[in-house]
């Protein structure tokens, strides 16, 4: 077997500053991309780190003790994100996820929910508030985020068994905890509750059917992800892919489903439901089944680089416009002006790498450094 190569990570990603058109005033209102697709959601991550070593996103070879995080300064305040959030409001966001890193890492991250749930878009109404966490010490926070204006909460487990479970997250930390998480915000309301499953065939796939039946009319919405080559530190390889049709199969053999209607344009998973009713499930097909035709989302990082796409080789330097560059004698720039740029930036946004995945501009890109799950969140 040839030696697994791991490329040595950084924080210093590619990233240019957005100019600011000359006539702010001609941004449009519900701008679009050059494949016609609004902007609709918006993923902030609000630190680079995490308590979990799971090998398909922090693997300890890379993120060991040793590892240098961000600083705190570099990290955009929560006023900062609060403000750029209400400019891409503006733009036509109506739903925001919090996530990491881990989010709940973030020292008093409730704060920050509530800053955003004070927020309203055109027509007044709040942003639809959700958070992606591993859930190892949601228990402790699930209350005072739903108090925040919280709206629900998806969690990463990859694993029932416990065994299983600690050899994914790589740091010893038992599936008991997630779980009692996961029945904390079912309690404090933070529902549908979303449970995560990434699926690296040879490593957790036997748990596919343990995490069905243990979910199966809980009211949690159990999805299934297929392991994906985002960043360039995981090893990513196809033959360790299952397809997500190879998920379903296993389960419709042990009860039967049949497929749902997405609940909205650009949604990432396909709905499955159990035909006694018992609740549903979904898999996200990113590397068989490209969903790129009607990606609404955009990544803000915890440092304030704006990505296009989860598999992005370069960034736009936000930070830069809402704090000035020294460097460039850049000054902070209005509110005007960072819509107008922000606006521009998603007019010429031609991104759609899963698409490409297989072709000849898609091997381009995928030998091109590209940003880390762990620095953008999934």
């Amino acid at each position: 077997m040839s030696a697994r190569i791991i490329p040595i990570v950084d924080h210093h990603y590619a990233a240019s500053v957005p100019s600011v058109p000359a006539d702010t005033g001609s941004a449009p209102q519900q701008p679009t991309d050059r494949f016609q697709r609004p902007l609709h959601d918006l993923r902030i991550s609000v630190t680079d780190r995490c308590n979990f070593r799971c090998t398909y996103c922090m693997p300890k070879e890379i993120f060991d003790k040793h590892y240098e995080f961000l600083p705190h300064a570099d990290l955009l305040s929560f006023e900062e994100i609060t403000r750029a959030a209400r400019i891409f409001m503006s733009l036509g966001v109506r739903k925001i996820r919090l996530t990491g890193g881990e989010p709940l890492l973030r020292k008093n991250l409730e704060r920050l929910v509530d800053m955003l749930h004070g927020l309203r878009t055109p027509e007044g109404l709040p942003p639809e508030l959700t958070l992606t966490t591993n859930g190892s010490i949601l228990a402790r926070k699930a209350t005072l985020l739903k108090e925040a204006g919280l709206n629900r909460v998806t969690v990463s487990l990859d694993a029932l068994d416990d065994a299983a479970f600690r050899q994914m997250n790589d740091v010893d930390f038992p599936v008991a905890e997630v779980l009692r998480g996961i029945d904390a915000a079912l309690a404090a309301g933070l529902g549908p509750v979303k449970v995560n499953m990434v699926v690296k065939r040879g490593a957790n796939d036997a748990q596919i059917l343990p995490m069905a039946e243990h979910f199966r009319g809980t009211g949690v919405v159990l999805r299934f992800i297929e392991y994906m080559d985002v960043g360039n530190t995981n090893g990513w390889r196809m033959d360790e892919v299952l397809p997500s049709q190879q998920v379903i199969d296993r389960i419709h053999a042990a009860h039967a489903l049949h497929p749902l209607e997405p609940h909205s344009v650009g949604e990432t998973a396909q709905r499955w439901a159990y035909d006694d009713g018992a609740g549903e499930i979904g898999v996200i097909s990113s590397v068989t089944r490209a969903f790129c035709g009607d990606c609404n989302r955009a990544r803000l990082s915890m440092e304030g680089k704006l990505y296009l796409c989860l598999f992005a080789t370069h960034g736009h330097d936000v930070r830069a416009l809402l704090r000035g560059d020294p460097r460039s004698g850049l000054a902070p720039v209005s509110d005007e002006q960072l819509r107008a740029a922000l606006a521009q930036v998603w007019t010429t946004r031609d991104d759609r790498y899963s698409l490409l995945r297989g072709t000849a501009a898609g091997l381009a890109q995928r030998a091109e450094r590209r940003v880390e799950m762990s620095y953008i969140g999934g």
